[in-house]
């Protein structure tokens, strides 16, 4: 204890490390003057430096000095030369051979004179500074005490396409771009509602990122939407390049290798997620939205599950959850088997596997540890190289190297299959994350399962159902809805039931509007279908 208390004292004698102002606390609550060489002055001391900054002065209808600043690389040029900087300088032709005073001009500019829709003022230079830092044009007029920034933002960016993390074979084939506009509007396109709510703030001191937060009006519990808020605002870091950085500043355990907060590129997973009564956050910037609260039952759950009859989907689940167990649990109960409950396995095939093992020098716990982390490697290696090479590593890695391997006694050919399925069985699971966090369980129920036998590997799964237990996403118990018991959740947790059957969302949500299918609905899905077509009706009497 007085270790921890001298290292608390040290603590507390380092001076504060004082945090550098952005261009916003520079500028501060500065107001412009009205003086129109001052004002620039102000701007170009904040902004100057840039080769990109354009700085163009003018007078606004022949008579009143004026500057317009914006960044070349960023703005739409024809824009700027159409619809602003011309109406600026040429007078209405209904106005043409009045005199406009400077206190009526800038109704006159507003009302009459730009051709722009997107407008407004503002007298404080940290607002004129930060409008022309996200792609905006601001115009100054000597003689006025405020400025107008003009929406001119064009950033090229790549096109609406399918997304490359999220797979689909029946469903929409749209993913979200970096661009946040883009993504609103993709959002927007699948609920054309006006319960739709997206509000906005900036997050990060350098950067400004314009964060997203959408949720639906009247199902959303108000409740959620204020503490995604509270997380949010809480957050003061100089720079949010992606929204992985929100993830992990607004989960719940922020030590748990289990994802609490799920992301994805999917407009219509997001858009079914918001209809469940959940929040989405959007970053500007980033592809991949967040989607809060979570469940774990979300990351072995696809889109093709919905689109798809339930029968046959609910098959593909059940195997998905198989390949899940697989990824996780495998590997230890071979170690367990091998090393301590040898007997357990039928006489032919241990027969079998100890033939293949005569020539390995290595424990099973050895021989598995050394061939799962080749098999991490060979997967991060595969990854990170560029796509036309991966492929040929992939089969290099498996085919040649794991050949050699057992070739030369340094593993056995049960091994390698076991360590296979499980490779397979973790590429199974949907969301990456969830799938990592099963990968890096692995090796400590390995290690369990190599000192104390399958009691190890009970130990260990324990452990982790104890962990899970104890998990919450934003107050949500993570396991729910198994734990706590619901019956209407369960209907989509190990099989997907029919959509007449889930007529309610999810309770743990508690949404304000806990009806999703109509009771007319389900009363016509009782009634016997009519055959319109039946031949019978159609026979002809003479045949």
């Amino acid at each position: 204890m007085s270790i921890f208390k001298w290292l608390n004292k040290f603590k507390k004698k380092r001076p504060a490390v004082q945090v550098p102002n952005s261009f916003s606390e520079q500028a501060g609550s500065a107001n412009i003057s009205g003086r129109l060489e001052e004002t620039i002055a102000s701007v170009t001391r904040i902004l100057g430096g840039n080769d990109d900054l354009g700085i163009r002065r003018f007078h606004v209808f022949g008579k009143y000095p004026a500057v317009m600043f914006y960044y070349s690389t960023m703005t739409d040029q024809v824009m700027i030369n159409a619809d602003i900087l011309k109406p600026f300088m040429y007078m209405p032709p209904h106005l043409e051979g009045k005199n406009i005073e400077l206190n009526r001009l800038k109704d006159t500019l507003l009302n009459d004179s730009l051709f722009h829709s997107e407008v407004m003022t503002d007298s404080r230079i940290g607002k004129l500074v930060g409008g022309v830092l996200r792609g905006n044009t601001i115009v100054i007029v000597d003689g006025l005490t405020e400025a107008f920034i003009i929406g001119t933002r064009h950033i090229e960016q790549r096109a609406v396409d399918q997304p490359a993390t999220e797979q689909v074979i029946r469903g929409p084939r749209e993913g979200f771009v970096e661009l946040l506009g883009t993504n609103i509007g993709l959002l927007r396109y699948r609920l054309q509602t006006a319960d739709l709510r997206i509000q906005t703030m900036e997050i990060g001191r350098r950067t400004q990122s314009k964060v997203a937060i959408c949720y639906m009006e009247g199902i959303t519990n108000p409740e959620l939407v204020k503490e995604v808020e509270k997380r949010l605002s809480g957050i003061d870091i100089d720079a949010i390049l992606d929204s992985g950085y929100l993830e992990q500043f607004i989960e719940d355990n922020h030590l748990s290798p289990f994802p609490q907060v799920q992301y994805t590129e999917r407009p219509d997973k997001v858009a079914a997620n918001l209809l469940e009564g959940r929040v989405a956050i959007m970053v500007d910037g980033s592809p991949l939205a967040l989607v809060v609260p979570t469940v774990f039952s979300q990351f072995y759950q696809t889109v093709e599950d919905y689109t798809e009859r339930f029968l046959l989907m609910s098959a593909i689940r059940l195997a998905r959850l198989v390949a899940l167990v697989f990824s996780l649990v495998f590997p230890s109960l071979y170690v367990a088997i091998i090393s301590f409950n040898p007997e357990l396995i039928p006489t032919e095939f241990a027969v079998a596997v100890a033939g293949g093992r005569a020539g390995v020098p290595f424990p099973a716990i050895i021989e598995v540890l050394v061939i799962e982390i080749s098999m991490e490697v060979l997967r991060e290696a595969t990854i990170r190289l560029p796509q036309q090479v991966g492929g040929a590593l992939s089969i290099v890695g498996v085919l040649v190297v794991g050949q050699a391997a057992v070739a030369a006694g340094f593993a056995s050919p049960i091994t390698v299959v076991i360590i296979a399925l499980t490779t397979i069985g973790s590429f199974a699971t949907p969301a990456y994350n969830a799938a990592l966090a099963l990968r890096l369980l692995r090796f400590p129920l390995i290690v369990l399962a190599g000192i104390f036998g399958l009691y190890g590997v009970m130990i260990g799964l324990i452990l982790i159902a104890n962990h899970l237990l104890s998990l919450k996403s934003f107050g949500v118990p993570y396991l729910s809805p198994l734990v706590p018991g619901n019956y209407e959740g369960m209907k989509d947790v190990v099989i997907r039931g029919p959509l007449w059957w889930m007529n309610k969302r999810p309770s743990f949500l508690h949404p304000l509007d806990k009806t999703r299918l109509s009771e007319q609905t389900m009363e016509q899905l009782k009634q016997p279908p009519n055959n319109v077509l039946d031949p019978l009706k159609f026979k002809d009497p003479k045949e």
